[in-house]
């Protein structure tokens, strides 16, 4: 039996990958970073102060 494919949270096959989402979200500070190569991965420095906190990421191009 074939496995089944999982998907995000979110995340519908139906759904484009080109397609935009509007999202709200309330917090206390916001920051603009470009993601820089790190190895096989990205990555984004934040302020040191952010340590221990949670944080959204939202890719907006």
């Amino acid at each position: 039996m074939p496995k089944k494919k999982e998907f995000k949270q979110g995340f519908t096959p139906s759904q484009s990958l080109s397609s935009k989402s509007k999202f709200e979200v309330y917090g206390e500070e916001m920051i603009e970073k470009e993601v820089k190569q790190s190895g096989n991965s990205g990555r984004v420095y934040l302020p040191p102060e952010w340590v221990g906190k949670r944080v959204k990421i939202i890719r907006i191009d």
